[in-house]
């Protein structure tokens, strides 16, 4: 009921993911990212613990593989996880228990890896590497992208209701956390107020990091 693609920026050093499914609110539950540590997608039968727990053990500098293994070891209910990880260093680890949904997979690239369950084909995830692969630009934007490639090359086997992207950069706090958590049209509407935010990121960095030199809101009242 879930596909995803998580990824680390060469670049800059920015960790995301961007996820869909048919159940509500799909990134409040499984999408978890820490700056300068790396990326854990929980999902299928999901347990937001291990995501938690997973950005704690990369954020010690352990390795995706390390983490996946410590993942699966800590919990008695494996068998319906699905574990997709990115570590500081780009490098990805995954786990599909036996009792994923449907059809279910995961594909790995170049400092990304996506994973799903529940999906028309498991084509849908190496569309979603080579998408986010060939793309330039902010990472939200090309994970965004791989997203609507997912769901164009047949993403779930049904409609999807619910997406998020989130940005983990060099604050402590999500550059971008944007998520549709009920729409028919979720992944299309996550790009567009995409790009309703994107001029604005930096400007909501600055006035955390220097609202001396921040612009203003441009709101009425604002003088």
């Amino acid at each position: 009921m879930t596909f995803s693609i998580s990824a680390r920026c060469r670049d800059t050093g920015a960790f995301g993911i961007a996820i869909s499914s048919s159940s509500p609110a799909v990134a409040a539950r499984c999408a978890h990212v820490k700056a300068g540590a790396g990326v854990i997608a929980s999902q299928n039968v999901t347990d937001p613990s291990l995501g938690l727990r997973g950005l704690e053990l990369l954020a010690t500098g352990r390795s995706a593989a390390q983490v996946r293994s410590a993942l699966v070891a800590s919990t008695p209910f494996s068998d319906f996880r699905q574990i997709a990880v990115v570590d500081r260093n780009g490098a990805t680890a995954a786990f599909s228990g036996a009792g994923a949904l449907g059809v279910h997979g995961i594909a790995e690239g170049q400092d990304c890896i996506a994973a799903g369950n529940l999906l028309m084909d498991r084509f849908v995830l190496s569309a979603m590497v080579e998408a986010f692969e060939q793309s330039r630009g902010f990472l939200a934007e090309r994970l965004l992208l791989a997203l609507k490639a997912g769901q164009d090359a047949g993403g779930e086997a049904g409609p999807v209701y619910s997406a998020g992207v989130k940005i983990m950069r060099e604050v402590e706090w999500p550059v971008v956390d944007l998520r549709i958590d009920w729409s028919e049209q979720p992944i299309d509407r996550l790009l567009e107020i995409w790009r309703i935010y994107e001029p604005q990121m930096e400007d909501y960095v600055r006035r955390a990091v220097a609202p001396q030199a921040a612009p203003s809101f441009g709101v009425p009242g604002d003088e």
